[in-house]
């Protein structure tokens, strides 16, 4: 089969809280059997992979892995919703998470803005992959902090995913630098004019004058974030 199905049947099982007897009941096979789909000791004919689909309400290809929509659908630029369409009420309590996400999320326009005019496939790729790990990384540090959700919702094991992100992240971001300075690396192409990087104070609140106040703020959070050396005073 592949190294989906395992993950993904057994994380629907527990969503569910449905134990592995009454599961292999349900689907009439034994639970020695089930045992083995789930950990993937055996793989599991076109007939059981139907019939588990339809127990479970979902499609074929969601459980091999091959949309991340349990519907079947594939995912389009325009099923994503929009985040600055989205009620801030979403975020009770302090407004503190509500600035936060709109500093990064309006930072995040202008990143993704000067990438367009650059115009550089592989560089574009590389910053959004760092970021979507970084993201990623977050999630699951949340996620994992309540034992009891099932570690089957990712396919990295728990004791590897904080190695795998971080040696991830590193070996991205030095892509990111030699694409930026304009060398070749693993094959990508890089960037060939940095021109259109030119930016000051000023020329960033001209060209980006709905989020250039969020940038700053971003900035001065970040660095004063990073300066360790008040906890020494």
């Amino acid at each position: 089969m592949n190294d989906s199905f395992p993950r993904i049947i057994t994380l629907l099982r527990t969503e569910r809280n449905i134990t592995q007897k009454d599961a292999a009941r349900d689907l009439n096979i034994s639970q020695a059997l089930l045992s083995h789909y789930e950990r993937g000791a055996r793989e599991c004919g076109l007939d059981f992979l139907i019939k588990i689909a339809d127990y479970y309400g979902v499609s074929c290809d969601y459980l091999l892995g091959r949309t991340s929509d349990r519907s079947g659908a594939k995912l389009t630029v325009n099923d994503l919703p929009d985040p600055e369409d989205n009620d801030d009420n979403i975020l009770k309590g302090s407004t503190l998470p509500i600035l936060n996400k709109k500093l990064i999320a309006n930072s995040l326009n202008i990143i993704f803005d000067l990438l367009q005019k650059l115009d550089n496939q592989d560089l574009t790729n590389q910053i959004s992959v760092y970021q979507m790990i970084a993201v990623y990384k977050m999630f699951r540090i949340l996620y994992s902090a309540n034992p009891q959700n099932s570690s089957s919702f990712f396919s990295v094991a728990e004791h590897s995913f904080q190695g795998f992100s971080d040696a991830s992240m590193s070996i991205i971001e030095s892509r990111i630098r030699a694409l930026a300075a304009g060398r070749e690396i693993d094959g990508m192409k890089p960037l060939a004019d940095s021109e259109s990087l030119g930016m000051s104070f000023d020329s960033i609140n001209r060209d980006y004058q709905l989020y250039a106040s969020s940038l700053m703020n971003l900035i001065r959070s970040a660095e004063h974030a990073m300066d360790f050396s008040k906890d020494n005073k």
